[in-house]
């Protein structure tokens, strides 16, 4: 008499989002899929990477932006860390250089928070077994779009650019709202937009980026 085959184990998950309401309905999506299993949940970037390194889940739902640093530049110390672990971007950032910049630093989904209840689950699945998911509509953005420059100023627009230079010549955020008349706050979003796509969050590092790609001089 043979003896009956084992279940297989669930896929675990850690979900990583700065909102608890946002993180409550993903709980309850995913752990009501069968073979599913949600271990834990962390608010900002520190806490997505302690869990990471102490859960070590199949899956990690990374949220494009949490307070506490850059999700981006924690993408390749975690997969560096946590090797097992597929890490799925979940974000409201449709644009497709956060995509390209998140795969290239070793995401292995990409997927938009308006389309998660469809998307997530098949991504958690498909990343889980070695795979890659892209959002569609994101890949065909990406598939239509130019050759990537292999230099600077990493899809920085004239916006972000007019940003950071006036950053890395020591202005604040107030400054720099005034002299390009934009509120605080949409200098503030420019900020992190520059911090994600050129994954640098100190303003030290900023200045020393604007330097080697001659955006200011000494």
């Amino acid at each position: 008499m043979s003896a009956e085959p084992e279940d297989e184990p669930d896929i675990t998950v850690v979900i990583a989002d700065d909102h608890a309401v946002v993180r409550k309905g993903l709980r309850l999506l995913i752990d009501a899929e069968p073979g599913l299993r949600v271990l834990a949940e962390a608010g900002n970037v520190p806490d997505a990477q302690r869990m990471a390194r102490a859960h070590r889940p199949r899956v990690l739902v990374l949220d494009l932006n949490m307070p506490g640093g850059s999700s981006l530049d924690a993408i390749p110390e975690i997969r560096e860390r946590v090797p097992m672990t597929a890490i799925v971007v979940l974000t409201m950032q449709n644009d497709p250089a956060f995509a390209r910049k998140a795969m290239q630093t070793g995401a292995a989904g990409f997927i938009l928070k308006e389309a998660a209840d469809d998307e997530l689950l098949e991504a958690i699945r498909l990343t889980a077994a070695g795979g890659t998911y892209l959002n569609p509509s994101l890949g065909a953005r990406l598939a239509a779009a130019p050759p990537e420059p292999s230099g600077p100023p990493d899809d920085l627009s004239e916006r972000e650019l007019a940003v950071l230079k006036l950053i890395a010549l020591g202005h604040t955020n107030s400054e720099i709202a005034g002299q390009l008349f934009l509120s605080v706050r949409t200098v503030e979003t420019h900020r992190q937009h520059i911090q994600q796509k050129t994954r640098r969050t100190a303003r030290s590092e900023l200045v020393r980026y604007a330097l080697e790609h001659g955006l200011v001089e000494v």
